[in-house]
């Protein structure tokens, strides 16, 4: 039996007085981040929250969110994260999908539209933060047991997708994400009390729930957030909080010497002693500008939300390959297999696969979708990434390409088929493509090719503005491009490729 809750409940015992979370200029120590987390499990049980029932948390990067998180894992609910940047049509989805009993959101008309559709109750949690419910009229008496779980009862339900277009919930295991971070930890990080993790990533993602928030709640180390990730902010955050732990997607790497290079004096980050980057390829020429100007090593590593995530990493202990996602960390087993299903020569560096993965960090499954799981995951528990790679004769692995059509725009996945089913709502359309172009900074942006009806009049500017009005900011087309007929085979299909060419 576990619970991730228990870590913060040891934590909490060990180090009271020690930071937890901390953001500009508020402090919560592990003793407060505890007795809050207790409260709001006694608010969420007196709204009849229990065992295994979903409770949808769609927050910035703000103390409330570690707060809700563990309560929810005390009562054993399963926490179903969301980006906060949802429109209603996103949100609606996620609760009625997920079956989520409550969704904790910051006030708007979105998520309260969205709420009321799928009659689910919302706890809207303003700036003031949680203290109504911890400490004022709201508060109830507090939940001090941990309900504990099976390791393979689910966590935490994380949405993902494919090219069908339809979000997967990815469901997570306590045993999932607890040998996940002691794997990140003990192997990667090797965090400590006096360590200083700087928040940036997303929590409501996976790669800012493992590696910042549950490996710092679990060795007592300090996280130091901000809501939205802001270049000079972070240096600034880092150098006054003498962060030691650094966690980002490659353009945050670039967006942050940009900043530097703006700046009047070169921030102090002398106190920095490792940073990770995961979510796509970090350009090598950045990967030495950052470490020449900020004289940290970057360890460049590998993971999906269906892997917990880490997946491969370059070992701080072992030798570094720029350019490379590293080797298989401990726990977990990678290969090569080529279109056939068939593994590939290990020995061959030259071969390009399929990365399949297996090991405890492994979902359980996609929620209620026991036909995508089995295409997922094979009768051997081997998990299919849909990413091609090569893999050198030392065994450190390179990704080459993406076998699914996702895009993948500064660090966030964007799937076309959701854009396409959204142009295609829009009365003037007749066909859509969306695909992912080359982009400087962001790695990829979302572009569409559309067919208009016969008769209509929408311009590409409406139809920018129609699917911005619908879907999260990261996720819309910033541009599209009208043309005549869409290429498409001798079966009909459309011919992305194509597209892509142009």
């Amino acid at each position: 039996m576990t619970n991730l809750a228990n870590n913060l409940v040891r934590t909490a015992e060990q180090h009271p007085d020690r930071p937890a979370i901390i953001l500009d200029d508020f402090r919560l120590t592990y003793a407060e981040l505890e007795h809050s987390a207790r409260q709001l499990a006694g608010w969420l049980r007196a709204q009849g929250i229990g065992e295994g029932d979903r409770v949808a948390l769609m927050l910035p990067n703000l103390p409330s969110f570690p707060v809700i998180f563990y309560a929810a894992l005390r009562l054993g609910a399963i926490v179903v994260p969301m980006n906060p940047l949802f429109r209603r049509r996103e949100i609606q989805f996620y609760l009625e999908d997920s079956g989520a009993k409550l969704l904790v959101a910051m006030p708007g008309e979105e998520a309260q539209a969205a709420t009321e559709a799928a009659g689910v109750q919302l706890m809207a949690v303003g700036p003031e933060g949680l203290s109504s419910w911890v400490h004022g009229e709201d508060a109830t008496d507090p939940v001090t047991e941990v309900v504990e779980r099976g390791g393979d009862d689910t966590a935490v339900i994380l949405y993902t997708s494919g090219t069908t277009g339809r979000p997967k919930g990815a469901e997570l295991t306590f045993d999932n994400l607890q040998t996940n971070l002691d794997t990140s930890n003990e192997t990667l990080l090797h965090l400590g009390p006096e360590d200083v993790v700087m928040g940036c990533l997303p929590l409501f993602h996976v790669f800012g729930m493992t590696v910042a928030l549950n490996t710092a709640v679990a060795t007592g180390a300090a996280l130091t957030i901000i809501p939205r990730f802001d270049p000079a902010k972070v240096l600034a955050v880092m150098e006054r909080d003498r962060a030691t732990v650094f966690a980002g997607v490659p353009t945050m790497y670039g967006a942050m010497l940009a900043a530097a290079a703006a700046s009047q004096a070169t921030p102090d980050l002398s106190a920095l002693r490792i940073a990770v980057s995961g979510g796509s390829s970090l350009p090598l020429e950045v990967m030495r500008r950052f470490e020449e100007v900020f004289d940290a090593a970057i360890l460049e590593g590998y993971g999906l939300s269906e892997t917990s995530p880490v997946a491969s990493f370059n070992h701080p202990d072992r030798k570094r390959k720029p350019g490379s996602i590293g080797t298989p960390v401990r726990g977990c087993e990678m290969k090569l297999t080529g279109d056939d299903g068939t593994d590939l020569d290990p020995s061959d560096p030259e071969a390009i696969g399929e990365i399949c993965i297996r090991g405890e960090n492994i979902m359980k499954g996609y929620w209620q979708q026991p036909e995508a799981t089995a295409t997922a995951i094979d009768a051997d528990g081997w998990f299919h990434s849909g990413d091609l790679a090569r893999r050198d004769e030392e065994g450190y692995y390179f990704i080459v390409d993406r076998k699914k059509d996702m895009i993948l725009r500064g660090g966030f996945n964007v799937y076309p088929r959701e854009i396409e089913e959204v142009l295609y709502e829009h009365t003037g359309v007749a066909e859509a493509a969306v695909i992912g172009v080359p982009h400087p900074e962001l790695g990829e942006e979302v572009a569409a090719y559309v067919v208009l009806a016969p008769g209509a009049q929408a311009t590409e500017d409406d139809l920018v503005a129609y699917v911005k009005d619908q879907v999260a900011p990261y996720k819309y087309p910033r541009t599209v491009t009208l043309i005549e007929e869409l290429p498409k085979g001798a079966t009909g299909k459309i011919l992305k490729r194509e597209l892509r060419a142009r």
